[in-house]
């Protein structure tokens, strides 16, 4: 059966003649289990969406997928701010590549306990690290946190009530040592009307309610709040942060965003 499979063509490494090399090939959303780093438990298992690409040279048609499935394996349970620039590097070693580009993004479960009756529930949070190796490694965590806000503008117009709303919370972070998830998230969750929790009993959503409401911000105000909150962070070197209201009575959402270095 073995000798049915020799000598087979190898198109992939076949010249190309057009002299167009492309930024980034390979394979996107393959899905698979990883180990985090948890705060409060040591590790935590989850599924990761992993995107892997590297550049290909103007001379050649195309690059072997197989290679970066079988990278992958071999790192197999050890995926990790650790583990990242060997990763890079043997995508660019066996991928004969000056650049490689890998992306793991996740669902990460926080315990969170009901303000006020202390009820626990598992609160997810859509976390990530995305690298990149040139001559020198590029590394980024996000972090993407739903929040609650109300708006400060129909709270001051309006006779009784306001209107509020669902928002969602994006940051990316260089960062030059190590950095919990759970730090992001709680710098993020401070900066906001009110967070958001995965069980509220009857008394939990009546202080959820009025804390949101003795606390308006717009969209603005929300990203501010985040930009102090890094700035205070050790070990962070950069930032990105953007905030989505999915607005409960207009048919679009409010948006802000900052960018900023830290040099402390």
């Amino acid at each position: 059966m073995k000798g049915r499979f020799t000598g087979l063509k190898d198109v992939q490494s076949l010249p190309d003649h057009r002299n167009i090399p492309l930024n980034r090939v390979g394979i996107k959303n393959i899905r698979y289990p990883i180990t985090v780093l948890d705060k409060a438990r040591g590790m935590q298992h989850t599924v990761a969406n992993i995107n892997m690409y590297v550049n290909l040279p103007h001379q050649f048609k195309g690059t072997h997928m197989s290679r970066f499935v079988e990278i992958l394996n071999e790192y197999r349970g050890n995926i990790s701010v650790k583990t990242f620039q060997k990763i890079l590097q043997e995508m660019k070693d066996r991928l004969s590549s000056d650049e490689a580009h890998l992306e793991v993004e996740f669902p990460y479960f926080i315990e969170k306990k009901a303000p006020v009756t202390g009820t626990p529930g598992l609160m997810e949070y859509w976390c990530g690290l995305h690298g990149t190796l040139r001559e020198q490694l590029d590394m980024v965590a996000l972090a993407k946190v739903p929040v609650t806000t109300v708006c400060p503008c129909s709270k001051e117009i309006s006779d009784f009530g306001a209107h509020n709303q669902r928002g969602e919370v994006r940051v990316w972070v260089r960062f030059r040592e190590f950095i919990w998830l759970e730090d992001l998230i709680e710098c993020v969750e401070c900066a906001a009307s009110c967070q958001v929790f995965s069980i509220l009993k009857r008394p939990d959503e009546k202080y959820v309610t009025e804390l949101a409401y003795s606390n308006p911000m717009f969209v603005e105000d929300v990203v501010r709040n985040v930009f102090l909150g890094l700035k205070k962070l050790k070990g962070i070197s950069w930032f990105y942060v953007e905030a989505e209201n999915f607005e409960s009575i207009h048919n679009h959402s409010a948006y802000a965003c900052v960018e900023a270095s830290n040099g402390k």
